[in-house]
This record gives structure tokens, C-alpha cells and sequence, in this order.
């Protein structure tokens, strides 16, 4: 007897329909053939099914039975073909009955028959939804994260056991109803607070004007002078996650296996670390299976990039495609992939090897030329991309030992949201645009125009800065954002010459 149950393959961060085809030989040797291009887990899958059906007081087909995973030309890995092979079993020897139409099984199976966890529940959940699938019989534990897509009805399975009595109508399983409203409101938790940080005034406007308009930022100076302090800071005053940037978050660590424990909603914007002895692929993302890195990761969140001399010349430079396009192309032999990596660069450096150099109380013990060589590991093009670029001194011992506090990131956060807001409304008719950073061209044609005293201001700086055509933009979309964070309509001549001023000066 043939038997077809719908199950669903990851291509990404989207989704693809697999039909598991099961088909039952009364003639031959007992056998189980699983073709499809399947991978080693999945071939590994006819031990895990046979032991679960025969665990949970079922028959295993004793014949000749094979299994196709349909379309026969697209690549299946993984663990979640194994309840439905199993379900198609159990239809195929008229154990169930055949009618799961409009149907979608995904999970690992354990050996008693355990229903297990598996990765990109929400992507597939959300592909299922576009194609008609009404239903979607997830595991129990992935049930929450699922149930996100509005208009699937979610059935939580704990056991192969439960879902053979569901089927056959003897102990049906309510679908899950989600409770978790997601609140815009909500004060997420932050690890640091801007009120925590002595001194450094300047570097904290520095940062409230790169919140506000989704701006790069590249911090310089000594050891000790708070530069990860500060960034880690760095999430409290970003405006807080929509609902559709916090799905679109989620399906990133869904897929990479990375939702915390009883989370299925990413609610805060990402903050990631990474350590500067990253691969390549731990960075950009790929492998064999192509899967998401760091820089996807961060997507709607912050990417912070401690020492960044000393992150390999091929990490760095790869990331100049991402900063411009937001997006991540991995191209391998059996396909293109392409991840979102919308995010935010905050990049910290020493200013020589020792980490002294221009520091007014200890001497640098470094020649100018190793100097100048640790300098240039950032190219050229990769400033150019990094729209603020600001020098962090080292802090006085008055301002480190005053017992008052600094303005708390709630009030600096106050003024990030209200000035995305205008850029909201300004954006309204475009999809594309979130926040001034994204700006093209175009836009910035229509919305940066300066009076006739911010061009000559503008035209000096192009002239004595030897700025290029990029960096000409982007001083428009910073001095754009500082004028968000006044409430003016205009760019005026004080918002130019701050974003003028946050452009780099010379290296040695």
C-alpha cells in the first residue's frame, strides 16, 4: 500500500515541502529503503522509527518497504523526517487512517518513541502557512514557537503513542493556544546601563546619534578606557524590537539552534561578541549545510568587534559586502543561500600594538612604522564604511571616583525612539527603509538638503578630509540623524559639522 505524508525541508532560513512517500511490498525480503538524497541522519532514521513503533506497542511493516523523500533533487539533512517516515508507516500497514490532508509533520523520534525538539520549527512553520497547510503537528517543546504563525493550528506531540491515538479519534490533542503577548513596552533586561559609565560625555553622544539613525561606529584609545564597557551598553538605548523584527530575528536562531531555553521569541536585539580567532564561516556563516553566522546573528541587533586589528584580513574584509547590502550570499556547488545580516558594527581598537600611543600619561614603546602597520590592517574601504568614528580617552580619577550617576540609558533611550519615529513616519511608504542608515542615494537626494552655508561647509570638508563619494553620503545620513535627535525639520550647519566631525582624521 502506498501511503504520502507532507513534511517540510530548510533551504536557508526558508522553508521547502518534502512528501514522504511510503510504500509497502507484500513480495520480497523485509527491508527499509530510504532514497531522496537523504543524509547519514536520515539514513540513520530507520533504526530510530523501527525501535519507536515496536516501543510504543505498534507493528512495523515486516516487508519489503521503501521511502521517498520527494522532490528527489533537493538535499534533506537532519533528524525531522522521522515522525513523518513514521506516520507514513503506520498508514501504509492501515495502522491510522490515511486521512491527514492539509497536514504537516515534523520531529525526532527517541527509541521509546519520544517526540524530540528539532531545529527551523518557525521558518517551516511560516512556509507552511503560505502554502495552505492548515495544520502542523510539531513536538511538544516546539509547539510555542510554531504557534507564532497566525492561522496554523498547532498540534503538540509528545509521543508517537498520543499521536497514533489522536489520529485513530481516541484522545484527541488540543492545539496549542500561545499566551505570550508580545509587548513593544516591555523593559527588556539589559547586562550595563549608560548611568554606570564616569565620563566619556562625548562617546556617549557618539553612540546616542549611531542608536538613533542605525549608524557604524569605530571606537579608538588606550586599555582600560571603557571602550567594551561602552558598547556593551550599547543595546539599552536601542529602540525596542517590533513584533515583525523580532519574528524575523527568531527565525535566524531558530534555525541555528540558538533560542534559549523556553524562548520562542527573540524579544531583545541581539548583542554578539565573537572573539577575534573566529573561522570565517563562524563569522559570514556556511559549512557543508550552509548555516547562519555571527554577522546574521546580529541581525536588528549589534555586532561589537573587540580589538579589531586583530580579526584575520579576509574576516574583515568580507564584511565590507554586508555593511552596504545588509545581506549575506553563500555560494556553494549545490546553491546560493542568502542570510540577512542588517546590523549594527561597533568596532573597538587600541591605537598601536601596546595601546599607548597618544596617550598623554604613558609613554608607546611602539616605532611609528609597527604603528602604522597595525593601523592599516583596517582598509581603507572598510572606514569608509564606518560612519562615526570617535577617540576614547583615558578617564580622570575625579570623574572616576564622583558617586553620582550619569544619565540612565532610559532617558537617552526616549530620545533614540522618538527620533526612529520620525524616520518612521518618513519611511512610512518604503518597505525597505527602517532608519536613516539604510538610505540610498535617492533618498538621500530627497531628504539630506543642506542651505547654501552647509554646502560650503560640506565642500571644505570633501576638499581637506580628501573624503569620497561614500563618505559623502554618509555624512548626510549622520547629519540627517542628528537633526532627527533635535526635532528639526532641516539639516542645519551645527548638525552638519557634528557629523563632519565624526569622520577619521589621518593615520599615520
Amino acid at each position: 500500500m502506498l501511503a504520502k505524508v507532507t513534511s517540510c525541508a530548510l533551504i536557508g532560513l526558508e522553508g521547502a515541502l518534502v512528501d514522504v512517500e511510503v510504500d509497502v511490498e507484500y513480495r520480497g525480503l523485509p527491508s527499509l529503503a530510504i532514497v531522496g538524497l537523504p543524509d547519514e541522519a536520515i539514513r540513520e532514521s530507520r533504526e530510530r522509527v523501527r525501535s519507536a513503533i515496536m516501543n510504543s506497542d505498534l507493528a512495523h511493516p515486516g516487508h519489503r518497504t521503501t521511502v521517498n523523500l520527494a522532490p528527489a533533487d533537493l538535499r534533506k539533512e537532519g533528524p525531522a523526517y522521522d515522525l513523518p517516515i513514521a506516520v507514513g508507516l503506520l498508514m501504509a500497514s492501515r495502522q491510522i487512517p490515511p486521512d491527514v490532508d492539509s497536514a504537516l509533520f515534523v520531529g525526532e523520534l527517541s527509541l521509546d518513541g519520544t517526540v524530540r525538539h528539532v531545529n527551523g520549527i518557525l521558518p517551516m512553520a511560516s512556509y507552511a502557512g503560505t502554502r495552505g497547510i492548515t495544520t502542523m503537528y510539531v513536538p511538544q517543546m516546539d509547539a510555542p514557537e510554531a504557534a507564532l504563525i497566525q492561522g496554523l493550528d498547532v498540534i503538540p506531540v509528545d509521543s508517537l503513542i498520543s499521536l497514533v491515538a489522536h489520529l485513530r479519534g481516541i484522545t484527541p490533542i488540543t492545539p496549542y493556544q500561545t499566551d505570550a503577548a508580545f509587548g513593544e513596552d516591555e523593559e527588556p533586561p539589559y547586562a550595563t546601563d549608560m548611568k554606570h559609565i564616569k565620563g566619556q560625555e562625548h562617546v556617549k553622544r557618539a553612540l546616542e546619534v549611531a542608536a538613533a539613525g542605525g549608524h557604524n561606529v569605530l571606537m579608538s584609545g588606550p586599555p582600560g578606557a571603557g571602550k567594551t564597557l561602552m558598547a556593551r551598553s550599547m543595546p539599552s538605548i536601542l529602540p525596542r524590537l517590533t513584533f515583525e523584527e523580532a519574528l524575523d530575528t527568531t527565525r535566524i536562531y531558530s534555525v541555528a539552534n540558538l533560542l534559549p531555553a523556553n524562548t520562542p521569541l527573540i524579544r531583545h536585539r541581539p548583542f554578539r561578541a565573537p572573539h577575534h580567532t573566529i573561522s570565517h564561516a563562524g563569522l559570514v556563516g556556511g559549512g557543508r549545510w550552509p548555516r547562519p553566522g555571527e554577522i546574521s546573528l546580529a541581525h536588528r541587533g549589534v555586532l561589537f568587534l573587540d580589538e579589531l586589528p586583530e580579526f584575520g584580513t579576509r574576516n574583515l574584509e568580507t564584511l565590507r559586502q554586508p555593511l552596504e547590502d545588509h545581506k549575506v550570499v553563500i555560494s556553494r556547488a549545490a546553491g546560493t543561500l542568502t542570510f540577512p545580516a542588517n546590523f549594527m558594527l561597533i568596532g573597538a581598537m587600541n591605537p598601536c600594538p601596546c595601546g599607548y600611543f597618544g596617550d598623554p600619561v604613558r609613554e608607546c614603546t611602539c616605532s611609528m612604522r609597527v604603528i602604522s602597520r597595525y593601523q592599516k590592517r583596517i582598509s581603507g574601504p572598510l572606514l569608509d564604511r564606518v560612519d562615526i568614528h570617535i577617540g576614547v580617552p583615558r578617564v580622570e580619577y575625579d570623574k572616576l571616583s564622583d558617586d553620582r550617576f550619569g544619565e540612565p540609558s532610559a532617558a537617552i533611550r526616549a530620545r533614540v525612539e522618538a527620533a526612529r519615529q520620525r524616520q518612521r513616519q518618513r519611511f512610512a511608504e518604503s518597505e525597505r527603509l527602517l532608519c536613516n542608515a539604510d538610505m540610498g542615494p535617492a533618498e538621500v537626494r530627497e531628504y539630506c538638503q543642506l542651505d547654501d552655508a552647509g554646502k560650503g561647509l560640506l565642500r571644505a570638508a570633501m576638499q581637506q578630509l580628501h573624503l569620497t563619494a561614500r563618505a559623502y553620503h554618509r555624512i548626510l545620513k549622520l547629519a540627517r540623524t542628528v537633526a532627527d535627535l533635535a526635532g528639526a525639520v532641516r539639516i542645519e550647519t551645527a548638525h552638519l559639522a557634528e557629523a563632519i566631525q565624526y569622520r577619521p582624521r589621518r593615520q599615520v
